[in-house]
């Protein structure tokens, strides 16, 4: 399953890529990128744990940017 998210208060570019970076590192992801420009988040994984990898992530984003909000 693939599915874009959006970005709130995302301040950094170097910020955008640790997130990718760990989001692709989560178990069952397949591919995953973090636009620092359109603010979105676009996560391709295992359709069975998708719900979870995407608390994951959002986990991941909270511990790189703090102000950081992903809108579900």
């Amino acid at each position: 399953m693939k599915k874009k998210f959006k970005l709130q208060d995302l301040d950094c570019a170097n910020c955008a890529a640790k997130m990718e970076e760990a989001i692709k590192k989560i178990d069952g992801v397949n591919d995953a990128s973090v636009s620092f420009m359109t603010q979105k988040m676009m996560i391709d994984a295992d359709d069975e744990r998708f719900d979870e990898i995407v608390k994951e992530a959002v986990a991941v984003c909270k511990k790189v940017e703090p102000d950081c909000v992903v809108l579900l």
